[in-house]
């Protein structure tokens, strides 16, 4: 039998550790799912991600601000400049490099040795 009077372990009701950064993914499906978004989206969703992490605090706002401008740089720019008719393979690298790049970016959004942007 437990002892009614007995005070809970503060170790058991404490939510988070004093100082814990919150974390961005709650298993492993939910790290997989969220790493998939920039490249089923083909970079479109490249920055979605680091939009939610930002408001979950996770990474500093200004993270989430680097891959929108970066997004626009390498999907929209090429996109205005160049004519439609022309095969510029340039764009498509950098394309890849921007979905690999963000889905690696992703995916390490919870580990504790990055700690640039957080």
């Amino acid at each position: 039998m437990t002892n009614p009077y007995q005070q809970p372990s503060p170790y058991v009701t404490t939510p988070m550790m004093p100082g814990a950064r919150p974390r961005m993914f709650n298993s492993t499906v939910a790290k997989v799912v969220w790493t998939l978004v920039p490249i089923v989206t083909l970079s479109i969703g490249a920055v979605v991600p680091f939009i939610v992490a930002a408001v979950k605090g996770v990474i500093r706002p200004w993270v989430a601000v680097v891959y929108g401008v970066a997004e626009v740089l390498v999907v929209g720019v090429p996109m205005a400049v160049l004519d439609p008719g022309g095969e510029h393979p340039f764009v498509g690298f950098m394309l890849l490099m921007l979905i690999a790049l963000s889905a690696t970016h992703t995916a390490l959004l919870d580990n504790e040795r990055v700690t640039i942007g957080k």
